[in-house]
């Protein structure tokens, strides 16, 4: 098994990263409107940069059918992967104009 280094030092085995993602908190879960963030990410794609969408209270279609919109918005290919939407490229300033436009509370998040 292999360990997973952070930024910090500390390392996450994976099935202490699969346990803390798993189980919300339920205090989590009651602290109010969802977080929408839309970040960049370079770490493990070789440099290449991608915008990620994170926080969305949707079901894996519905985020399917959200990231087919973003991807054909910014003219860009994408995934859904673990809940979290990924456009190639950053069209960050462009997905949290249209997020805001369509009900959610996005925010820029990173440098």
């Amino acid at each position: 098994m292999k360990s997973k280094h952070t930024f910090r030092g500390v390392v996450i085995r994976k099935e202490q990263a699969r346990l803390a993602t798993a189980t919300p908190t339920p205090s989590a879960a009651k602290s109010g409107p969802t977080r929408v963030r839309v970040g960049r990410e370079v770490s493990g794609r070789g440099g290449k940069g991608v915008s990620v969408i994170s926080g969305l209270p949707l079901s894996p279609a519905a985020l399917e059918e959200l990231a087919t919109r973003l991807k054909k918005l910014c003219g860009a290919g994408g995934a859904v992967k673990d809940g979290v939407i990924e456009i190639q490229g950053d069209h960050r300033d462009r997905l949290v104009a249209e997020l805001y436009k369509l009900g959610y509370d996005a925010k820029r998040s990173g440098g």
